[in-house]
């Protein structure tokens, strides 16, 4: 098979387990403190099952495998049979308990349905045909119309658009059960531009893959639209390659979600942009009653949020309040330097999917910015994995090599939760800090739209290179920086040691605590 060949097969081969997931966790909800509530741990099998074979499917059929040519479409894993095997059995035997039930019947047949699909594509490849949906829920031309909801659910009015009909019932079902009013359902891209133009909505969820006119197309189209360019959308598909997530991100998409798609997950980004969008109207009518007062706020909400780019939101609002954006322009002054970046991190990216590199940092960004914070460090730049951070500058400090200790005495401590997780995940990643303490030429650079607040001087190179030395779990520090912080820190000293772009040899310092 070629290597399109191969995605669309991964693609098609999701598209059952996202039936048999999502009907699956519909039904746990539904057995659990009822009658039936004796069938949630076999229902909770199936999910178990089903999500190894989501698992097992993303190993082999992974977007790195096909590029490198490693994968042979036309004998897939064994392992996967037995977990199918399972699900099947299951619901069968499930089907036979719950025959008189007209409310819980009809969903398992689904996921019996769905399973069998899924073993004959395993058996005989895309020439297998999906089924249609069992039971189908009656409903007017293309909308559904549920129960009221609370607050904003209630009057939210959704569009999903897919051309796989359980896709689209399951859907708008999970939805009814958030509490959304108004859902509308069309069958393809086509169809859902019809509905674009005539009718209001304040969400869309549109799949990718489609006949004629895919989910691309219609992201492209609604976004060019000036009038309905404001419509959040989300991407739901079993394409879930870093390529396809790149282009509905850059056409203009407000999230992604790949299916087999988590029902949390789905609530927390329908909940999250249906509230962005419902801001984004507010102001639009705030603009029409009060344009000149909204103007005025909305450019002090950009300078701020400009600010907070490299400031802590709390300094980041007093100086937009007290009118100090002079303390951006070009000074000299002199700060502490620190450079954190991970030891392994570079093999580690080398056989990590791309995916497994971005929760990493966002794990260890989300630890080490708050303790910026929380430090009243400035942080300069994120470079992958590595952060320089300084202190005394703009806002001056009482003892800033102090604060930068502390804080990188507290990154250490905070790490080392992170690191046992990731070493149980096989990731053997570490942490390596430098401290320096130096005069430097700081300010504002950039250009209108895009600035950054940069720190240049020879302080900035010793910190990074101090931090180049130091092994997994060190803090090093140089001479004249120790001499500032004696009667509070514990160090050990490591001798000298040669450094790139430094003439003369250089005492190092661990620092390894704090005296009191």
């Amino acid at each position: 098979m070629t290597p399109d060949h191969l995605a669309q097969l991964r693609h098609e081969l999701r598209t059952p387990l996202n039936h048999i997931i999502g009907y699956g966790e519909m039904l746990v909800e539904d057995v659990e403190g009822g009658p039936h509530a004796v069938l949630a741990p076999q229902l909770r099998s199936i999910l178990d099952d089903a999500r190894r074979l989501v698992e097992l499917i993303n190993s082999f059929l992974s977007p790195s495998n096909i590029e490198a040519g490693s994968v042979d479409g036309e004998h897939l894993p064994p392992e996967l049979a037995a977990p199918l095997d399972r699900i099947i059995s299951t619901a069968k035997t499930i089907g036979a308990q719950v025959v008189d039930s007209k409310e819980m019947l009809p969903d398992v047949e689904r996921m019996s349905a769905a399973a069998e699909h899924l073993r004959d594509l395993l058996q005989h490849g895309r020439t297998a045909r999906a089924p249609s949906i069992v039971a189908p829920v009656p409903m007017p031309v293309n909308t559904v119309t549920v129960r009221e909801g609370a607050g904003r659910a209630g009057h939210s009015s959704i569009l999903v658009v897919d051309d796989n009909e359980n896709n689209r019932e399951m859907l708008s079902r999970r939805l009814a059960r958030e509490g959304y009013r108004q859902v509308t359902l069309a069958v393809d891209g086509r169809q859902a531009l019809e509905l674009l133009a005539s009718q209001k909505f304040d969400l869309v969820l549109l799949d990718i893959m489609m006949p004629e006119v895919d989910g691309y197309q219609v992201l492209e189209t609604l976004k060019a639209d000036p009038k309905r360019r404001d419509i959040p959308v989300i991407m739901i598909s079993a394409l879930d390659e870093m390529a396809s997530v790149i282009r509905c991100i850059e056409l203009g998409a407000e999230d992604y979600l790949p299916k087999p798609f988590d029902a949390t997950l789905l609530r927390a980004r329908v909940g999250a942009s249906l509230e962005k969008k419902a801001l984004r109207d507010e102001v639009h009518d705030w603009n029409k009653k009060l344009e000149a007062r909204v103007q005025e706020q909305v450019a002090q909400l950009d300078r701020l949020g400009r600010l907070k780019g490299f400031f802590s939101p709390q300094l980041a609002e007093s100086i937009v309040n007290g009118g100090g954006e002079d303390l951006l322009k070009t000074h000299r002054r002199e700060v502490v330097v620190v450079f954190l970046d991970l030891r392994g991190f570079t093999a580690f990216t080398d056989r990590s999917e791309p995916e497994e590199v971005m929760g990493v940092l966002g794990e260890y960004h989300r630890v080490m910015g708050q303790l910026v914070v929380a430090h009243e460090g400035t942080l300069e730049r994120f470079a992958g994995d590595g952060l320089m951070i300084f202190f005394n500058d703009p806002i001056k400090l009482e003892n800033p090599t102090v604060n930068a200790v502390k804080m990188s005495l507290e990154m250490q401590e905070k790490f080392a939760p992170l690191r046992t997780a990731w070493k149980k995940r096989g990731y053997d990643l570490d942490l390596g800090i430098g401290i320096a303490q130096g005069y430097a030429t700081l300010g504002a650079i950039g250009f209108e739209g895009r600035w950054d607040y940069a720190c240049i001087g020879s302080v900035t190179n010793l910190a990074a290179r101090l931090c180049g030395e130091a092994k997994g779990g060190q803090i090093l520090t140089n001479q004249k920086t120790l001499s500032r912080i004696e009667e509070d820190a514990q160090v050990e000293p490591l001798g000298e040691a040669m450094m790139k772009g430094i003439a003369q040899p250089v005492p190092v310092f661990n620092v390894v605590g704090l005296k009191h």
